[in-house]
């Protein structure tokens, strides 16, 4: 995402303030709660992860920055991992970060990735800007993919490799179809392309572009809804024609805490999710990512109608509804947790048994936490934290 999550440093100031915005809520709980355990480790800044069929975790890897080496992963509950497809668009974004696969979501053997912006756009000449790349490392930054994998193939496969010739293809609206020597096959299309940026001409800088940076994405029916925390915005794809347009946009909100950070705040569309049909969406929240103006929205995948659905939250990353019979359970997955602005303290997972709360801290010792995955047969939490690489777990109960 385009200046969201790189890392910054706090200045007193700034503790102060935020230890002064910190809802009470969340002071009566700060005390630290460490209940994860390791799983994995070795992925390379992973920021999506989702449970197959056969109950592995499928993760998706930015990868470290250079070209093309996003991966995905598939990794056992008992932590072994193995490559399912490396070569996939990658690369650093305007910021420094490494971007590219983001979250994935999986039908049957269908599994869909959001592709991130990557180095579609380059940091401009004036602070605060970004012009854009006339060279990207792929045409598919800020896309869809469909990845079409047998049951054997994820039991066996030694992986697969992408090239840039597959990448030209896939953006022409070519099927492509891999093989690895042993036998196996893998086939890949092209689901959406977004625009990889738009113009946005400032004062400063008429060149000035916004990039589009797909985070996150969840498949109903036959229209894939992603969020695009570049344009702050969720995209409504019709997955057999590849049509799409902007279901909703989220608007910058007061920064309560200015003059520390600007003085407005982007929204930061991350994680989606759908549960009663609405479209839950969790809003980071851009810099200075004052504590108490996340939220989960809740917006109908139809019209685009929007409204609050958790409020009073700090960097909110995911979301997931977990069901116990007839009760239900929401989850909230925060980058960072803490009084101060800024990413000032380690990432956690609420837990609401109702929307107005209280929230109750599961894990509050994450290391940047990207996204979560729900075993409701074993009543594991899966959580992946993007800096170290690792895949975490923990177990929740009614």
């Amino acid at each position: 995402m385009k200046k969201k999550l790189t890392v910054l440093k706090l200045s007193a100031l700034s503790v102060a303030l935020g230890a002064v915005l910190w809802p009470a809520m969340e002071v009566a709980h700060a005390q630290a709660v460490c209940s994860a355990v390791e799983v994995a480790t070795g992925l390379v800044r992973p920021q999506g992860v989702v449970q197959s069929n056969l109950g592995n975790l499928i993760v998706a890897e930015a990868g470290p920055g250079t070209p093309n080496t996003g991966r995905i992963s598939i990794v056992s509950p008992a932590g072994e991992r193995r490559a399912l497809l490396s070569g996939l668009p990658s690369g650093r974004a305007d910021v420094g970060d490494p971007a590219g696969p983001a979250g994935v979501f999986m039908r049957g053997r269908t599994l869909y990735a959001a592709i991130g912006i990557g180095d579609a756009i380059l940091a401009g000449p004036v602070p605060r800007t970004a012009i854009a790349n006339p060279t990207p490392s792929s045409p598919l930054f800020s896309s869809v993919l469909a990845i079409h994998f047998s049951a054997e193939v994820e039991r066996s496969t030694a992986g697969f490799v992408l090239s840039l010739a597959d990448h030209n293809a896939l953006a022409l609206g070519q099927r492509v179809t891999l093989a690895n020597g042993g036998g196996e096959t893998i086939t890949l299309e092209l689901v959406a392309n977004f625009p990889d940026w738009i113009p946005e001409p400032l004062p400063s800088l008429a060149s000035n572009v916004r990039g589009s940076n797909p985070f996150d994405l969840v498949v109903v029916a036959d229209q894939v809804f992603v969020t695009d925390g570049g344009r702050n915005l969720v995209w409504r794809v019709d997955a057999p024609t590849g049509s799409y347009v902007a279901l909703t946009d989220f608007p910058r909100i007061p920064n309560p805490i200015f003059p520390v950070g600007p003085p407005t705040s982007e929204a930061v569309p991350t994680g989606i999710a759908f549960q009663d049909g609405s479209l839950m969406v969790t809003l980071l929240r851009g810099a200075p990512f004052a504590n108490g103006t996340s939220t989960v929205m809740a917006v109908d995948p139809a019209t685009g109608a929007q409204s609050a659905y958790i409020s009073g939250l700090k960097t909110a990353i995911d979301t997931r509804q977990l069901r116990w019979g007839e009760s239900s359970t929401q989850l909230v997955l925060q980058y960072s947790y803490g009084p101060a602005p800024f990413f000032g303290g380690l990432g956690a997972v609420l837990r609401f048994d109702t929307p107005a709360g209280p929230a109750r801290v599961l894990d509050n010792c994450l290391a940047q936490p990207t996204s979560m995955a729900w075993d409701a047969k074993a009543r594991q939490l899966y959580v992946t934290e993007i800096v170290s690489g690792r895949l975490m777990t923990l177990s929740i109960a009614p």
